[in-house]
């Protein structure tokens, strides 16, 4: 199963009050749930820097990590970076 690392930055008019985020987050997890069935979450990280939001994601499926993607795109009016993660050791048997 591939590792997929999803970067977000979210808009600054996504929201006027911080509380309504987690009303966002709690749509935007919903709908990929529901519609990304084989991407499974191993975790998300707020960040600070360039980014605002990290979540590390499993799939073998890309379509449905790209969509994904565009969920969080959408939903959490956010612009997102989609890398593909090798794990170190795995990485460094290739070499």
């Amino acid at each position: 199963m591939a590792t997929y690392v999803i970067l977000s930055r979210i808009s600054p008019r996504a929201f006027s009050d911080p509380a309504e985020f987690k009303e966002i987050a709690a749509a935007v997890s919903a709908k990929i749930k529901s519609d990304c069935p084989k991407v499974k979450w191993k975790d998300s990280y707020a960040v600070t820097g360039r980014f605002d939001v990290v979540d590390i994601v499993e799939s073998e499926d890309l379509k449905q990590v790209e969509r994904a993607a565009m969920i969080i795109r959408a939903y959490g009016r956010s612009s997102t970076e989609t890398l593909v993660a090798t794990p170190w050791k795995e990485f460094l048997s290739m070499l």
